[in-house]
């Protein structure tokens, strides 16, 4: 696994092909892209895309995925996937209701929602899984804070990702050794940066993954920005951003979870933000939600300050279009424009046809790859 970089432009090579920064991952969160097929993922563009080790490892299993030889087989998938930790989600399922589980600085213990089982999580363990699912990337198990959260839980909350880490680490190493991973086949590992909104504590986050690269002899290939990026005012958090960014080495990949407005995306990657992934594109798809350029904004263009006026979102269920026998967008090369008026997929919705929440998704999805194209370009 090699990271080089040319001008702005970061080039990862993996074992299952080539990324050019900064670039998005769709997420398909249980192996799969809700209502879409591969073919309908590569005809929008589609490339890496972001698995969940949690829902994974409840359903079907990761005794099944290894059977099968790794999640991209089980997939028939053959482009580079990201795994997270897992630790989102059950961290999650443990805030919203206690009831579910208990954190310790030791593990998580957690009951599955399917079942009501009992299941013990920890960093070594999250790291043995994303290696039984073959992925080319994947997480450090971290704790990430609700926002709720006062200064001190926050800080409890970095202490606690810094020493997970170096478990992850070095369980890392020790996974590479059993299974005989040269380094030119090793997946990439990302540690994740918490903090919350204060800027210190995101500083000292940074600089206790920092040190434990340094003892254990093993860089980061990337640091993740962990939490929500938007404070409890629902206002963007562009200067936390900014300077976690800068705190973290040069040569590193930079990815901002869970970041996933267009808006969001180009402001990101002006800060110094490289990778991104959303379940935005095909969920609002899928809620009659369409995404389409301005007409201000020419082809290959995006805006040169941070302002979401480059594109606009398109309500379909709204009565306006039941008679509007133009394409979602003139120029989009999708599946849904190219064949298909706003008229019929708003009569798809009406009808709750699972056909127009596919061809929705199809569209963002394709947006969202040529808005990836343009900041490349």
């Amino acid at each position: 696994m090699k990271i080089f970089k040319k001008n702005l432009i970061k080039t990862i090579k993996t074992k299952h092909g080539e990324l050019n920064t900064p670039f998005f991952m769709p997420d398909a969160t249980r192996g799969f892209v809700k209502f879409l097929s591969n073919a309908d993922l590569k005809d929008a563009g589609v490339y890496p895309m972001v698995v969940n080790t949690y829902h994974l490892y409840l359903q079907p299993g990761i005794s099944l995925i290894k059977r099968a030889g790794g999640i991209h087989k089980f997939m028939n998938y053959e482009a580079p996937l990201l795994s997270d930790s897992g630790g989102f989600q059950v961290f999650s399922l443990i805030h919203q209701n206690p009831k579910m589980g208990k954190i310790t600085d030791e593990e998580v213990i957690f009951r599955s929602p399917l079942d009501g089982s009992k299941h013990i999580l920890t960093p070594e363990k999250s790291i043995q899984i994303q290696f039984d699912l073959g992925v080319d990337m994947m997480v450090c198990l971290d704790d990430p804070p609700p926002n709720y959260y006062g200064k001190k839980e926050i800080e409890k909350a970095v202490e606690r990702t810094i020493a997970w880490a170096e478990r992850c680490l070095i369980e890392y190493e020790k996974q590479l050794s059993e299974r005989k991973i040269d380094e030119n086949n090793r997946p990439l590992i990302f540690c994740v940066v918490q903090g919350g909104e204060h800027i210190d504590l995101r500083k000292k986050c940074v600089r206790g993954l920092k040190d434990i690269a340094k003892k254990i002899g093993r860089q980061w290939d990337g640091y993740g920005f962990g939490a929500r990026h938007i404070d409890n005012q629902g206002k963007f958090m562009e200067n936390v951003l900014k300077k976690t960014a800068e705190f973290i080495p040069k040569k590193s990949l930079r990815f901002a979870l869970g970041i996933g407005t267009p808006s969001d995306i180009v402001r990101c990657v002006k800060l110094g933000w490289d990778m991104f992934d959303c379940v935005i594109p095909t969920r609002e798809g899928r809620h009659g939600k369409l995404f389409i350029w301005n007409k201000k904004i020419g082809e290959g263009v995006l805006p040169k300050r941070n302002k979401s006026d480059f594109y606009q979102v398109l309500n379909i269920t709204n009565e306006k279009f039941k008679k509007d026998f133009r394409p979602i967008e003139q120029t989009c090369r999708c599946e849904l424009c190219r064949n298909h008026s706003r008229a019929y997929l708003y009569h798809l919705f009406k009808l709750k046809d699972p056909l127009g929440m596919r061809l929705a998704a199809i569209h963002n999805l394709t947006f969202y790859s040529d808005l990836m194209s343009r900041i490349r370009k």
